[in-house]
Parts: structure tokens; sequence; C-alpha cells
């Protein structure tokens, strides 16, 4: 049975509906930057998806090539992440999503080092003709976060977020958003078949 990264690390990805405090470990990501409203249509950041999953699909499917990954185990491609800034402002303002900068990722396997994210950087460029230069190898270390789970609208978000630094401050810790640490979502269910009101979405944000 494939590795389900969702189900083995169920306190990263399917926290409860209520805040809490974790420490989130340095994982290593495929992960492409930009700006700008990612509702755009065949805009930038829905660009950066597809390269996400193209270089994460390259991976997955290496074991069918004569390339053979060490260590590599069989596994589901984690969800979509993404973190998210707006320049000069410590705060996610929603109306105003032309403002956003964003790094767009994917969770890597443990097995994926540097040289064989390289490697897949170069199958994808071949095969796909395509420009791949935008990806990159990012490693992560969030740390100390309060988190919780958000269900329904992205632009509802504000909601839960207020109970999360509401939870945070009753137990000791502010809030601690910086030009190195970010507002954090993790995107557990496909907005073009999910229903709006139903749309899973796992938020952190940094504390001290």
């Amino acid at each position: 049975m494939a590795f389900d990264y969702k189900k083995e690390y169920k306190e990263f990805y399917l926290p409860p509906k209520t805040p809490g405090i974790i420490d989130i470990p340095e994982m290593n990501y495929i992960a492409v930057r930009g700006s700008g409203d990612p509702n755009v249509p065949d805009g930038s950041y829905k660009t950066a998806i597809g390269l996400l999953y193209a270089i994460a699909f390259t991976i997955k499917m290496s074991y069918k090539g004569s390339h053979k990954i060490d260590g590599y185990f069989s596994y589901v491609v984690p969800p979509l992440e993404g973190l998210w800034w707006q320049n000069g402002c410590d705060r996610i303002d929603y109306s105003h999503k032309e403002d956003f900068e964003w790094i767009s990722m994917i969770r890597l396997p443990e097995f994926v080092t540097r040289e064989e994210f390289d490697w897949a950087i170069r199958e994808a460029s071949e095969k796909k003709q395509k420009d791949f230069s935008r990806v990159e190898f990012f490693p992560y270390r969030e740390g100390l976060c309060v988190q919780c789970m958000h269900i329904g609208s992205y632009d509802h978000e504000p909601a839960t977020i207020e109970k999360m630094e509401q939870y945070a401050a009753e137990n000791g810790y502010t809030v601690d958003i910086s030009d190195t640490r970010f507002h954090h979502e993790i995107y557990l269910s496909d907005p073009r078949r999910a229903a709006e009101e139903k749309l899973r979405t796992v938020i952190r944000h940094p504390v001290k």
C-alpha cells in the first residue's frame, strides 16, 4: 500500500477544528514563488501549480523508468500547500488579493535529495519541453505554530484565524509572522470538485 503522508502524520495534515499548538520540523518541498491574485484565470499561480505537479509526478513515477532513486518507496503525492504574505503587512488582507506574495509548494518524500530533485527538473524539461526554472528545492523549518482545520470558503478564513490568535494568546503565545515566517495553508480539498462550504484547509500561523 502506498505511503500516505496525510494518514501517517495526522498531527500535521488532519488537525481538529479547534486550534492547537504544534512544533513543525524541517521538511523539504518543491516550490514556486510568485505574486498576485491566485484566482486569475491562467495566471501565475495556476501556472505554478502545473509546474509543481509535473515535477511531483516525475519523481513519483520514476520507478517506471531507468533512473532508480535510492530508498524510493511507493507514496501518495502530498497535498498542495502555500505560504502567503503581503509586503508591509503582518496580516492577510483578503480584500486585496492582487497584493499577495506566495510560495506554492508540495512536500517531498525523505528519499528525494537535491541531486534527485535536479534530475527530476532535467527529466521533466526534456520530456515535456517546458521551462521548469521557476521550480526550486525548498527546505523549510516552520517551528512552533498554532494551527486549525478550516471548513468552508477561503474568504471566510479570518474567523478561523481570529480563533487561532485568541487561543494562542490565552496559552501564552504571540503570533510571529515575519519576513521568514508566514501564513501557511494546506489544501486538502480540490476546489474544482468540492462544494465551497465543504473545503478543508489546514491553517497555520507561526508563534513564539
